[in-house]
């Protein structure tokens, strides 16, 4: 396909954040990555990391043209973002797609806001748990991998959005190590699109936060870090702790760990955990909360 015309609607955004907001840290205050223009008057869908708690943001077109545009809201959920340029852009809309018709082998490309676009595969379609409390049911997994790929666009065959590039990982393909990319799928997007636009959040409960960073490791599932102020942190976790059960539920997996989080009631419900320290079980009581209550929230305009 030609895939000129398609490039120009995706644009380059950077953002600044406020040194104090709760994920400068972790995320850094100047972030720079990719968005695609999804409606003509501007509206940018990206990921979410690039925007969240952002007090300024700036999209580049492809002919050097930079438009000052708003932060309007970030999904935990999916890990998408949505930003709407202050100024036109003057760029065609990328047209949605249907990630769930795509399959192993397509041929895609991916670009980023720069002009660097690669032609890869879709090497995966399966469930992907993150260590910051994220998971999907079915994320797209691509090689090789883009250099460039957060807020990156994934583009089908027919030249229409498949997603939005969130990570660069390794997997083992053919007994060798192989960088990939994970892209959120764009079928994730439809049925909160309308939501974040009006509310600048999706319509549903917020899923319980811990603030806990965990890895899986031989089945076990480890604490890295934990969020200073959060949760977790206020229970006590600790650096190594294994997360054994959460109630009277033994934890399987990293994904499987989430899902009995979110299973345990409401943000803001308590519930026991168990945790193996220095190989000596630990109960330990933790009460979850919105992970967006600890952000700063984006100005509807």
């Amino acid at each position: 396909m030609d895939i000129d015309p398609t490039l120009r609607s995706v644009v380059a955004v950077r953002s600044t954040i406020p040194d104090d907001a709760f994920t400068a840290a972790a995320l850094g205050t100047l972030r720079e990555g990719s968005g695609v223009v999804i409606r003509e008057s501007g509206l940018v869908l990206t990921i979410g990391y690039l925007i969240t708690e952002a007090e300024e943001v700036w999209l580049t077109a492809s002919d050097g043209r930079v438009v000052a545009a708003h932060a309007l809201a970030y999904d935990q959920e999916t890990g998408f973002g949505l930003v709407q340029a202050l100024g036109p852009l003057d760029l065609p809309a990328l047209e949605l797609g249907h990630s769930a018709d795509a399959q192993l082998g397509d041929s895609v490309i991916f670009a980023d806001g720069t002009g660097r676009s690669i032609r890869a595969s879709i090497v995966a379609k399966q469930e992907f748990a993150g260590y910051w409390e994220y998971l999907l049911d079915e994320a797209i997994f691509t090689a090789p991998a883009h250099p460039s790929w957060g807020g990156a666009a994934l583009i089908g065959a027919d030249g229409k959005l498949l997603g939005v590039g969130s990570l660069r990982l390794q997997m083992m393909r053919a007994g060798e190590t192989a960088d990939i990319n994970m892209v959120v799928p764009i079928d994730l997007l439809r049925p909160i699109l309308d939501d974040l636009l009006t509310r600048g959040e999706a319509n549903r409960p917020p899923r319980p936060w811990l603030g806990v960073f965990s890895a899986e490791s031989d089945g076990e599932v480890v604490v890295m870090s934990v969020a200073d102020g959060g949760p977790a942190a206020k229970a006590g976790l600790r650096q190594g702790d294994v997360i054994s059960d959460v109630r009277d539920s033994e934890v399987e997996s990293l994904a499987d760990f989430y899902r009995k989080v979110w299973s345990s009631g409401p943000a803001g419900a308590e519930f026991p955990m168990r945790v193996v320290r220095d190989g000596r079980d630990t109960w330990v009581r933790i009460k979850s909360a919105d992970r967006n209550s600890f952000l700063r929230k984006p100005h509807l305009q």
